[in-house]
């Protein structure tokens, strides 16, 4: 198993569209990269603490390869926007990919070079080590389930789950 520990935006898209793929085993949603011990999601949302909104994927690469898991993560969310997404705005929605070892650094490195490629403009997405990683509070955890009909969901979370679904069929779990 791997885990990768990635930053897009609100993580509840993240979760949900993660949570979608054929060998992914968990994912969590949670903080990382501030100085903050132990953040709440209160905290982070003052954009004050230097964490990010992330969520740790955990998956079985021989089931589903972890380009895969990377070409997802740019699938689903605009790399090129610094330190938001649409209308969620601050360093806690930035683009980032946290690596915990150099060969995790070098396939994010890698994934950012084909992100390039797919966007028009810079990719901003910051590729740097994974520091203590905080578990967000529990309602966070696989939010979008338990949420389907909730506004946010409906407006953002809904066409990025249908956008993954479309490009990566292959990959997406029966319902």
């Amino acid at each position: 198993m791997q885990t990768f520990v990635l930053a897009g935006g609100c993580f509840w898209c993240l979760d949900a569209v993660y949570r979608t793929l054929h060998g992914v085993t968990d994912v969590v949603s949670g903080y990382t990269g501030g100085e903050v011990p132990n953040p709440s999601y209160e905290q982070v949302c003052t954009g004050r603490t230097g964490h990010a909104e992330v969520v740790a994927v955990t998956f079985d690469p021989d089931v589903i390869p972890a380009d895969v898991i990377l070409d997802v993560f740019f699938t689903l969310h605009d790399p090129r926007q610094l330190n938001r997404q649409g209308n969620d705005v601050g360093t806690q929605y930035r683009s980032a990919m946290f690596y915990s070892s150099p060969e995790q650094k070098a396939l994010f490195d890698a994934s950012v070079v084909r992100a390039a490629d797919l966007w028009d403009g810079t990719v901003v997405t910051e590729v740097v080590p994974l520091t203590e990683f905080f578990s967000a509070e529990e309602y966070h955890q696989d939010f979008f389930a338990k949420n389907p009909g909730q506004g946010y969901c409906m407006a953002v979370a809904v066409p990025k789950v249908n956008k993954v679904r479309k490009s990566f069929a292959q990959y997406i779990t029966a319902a």
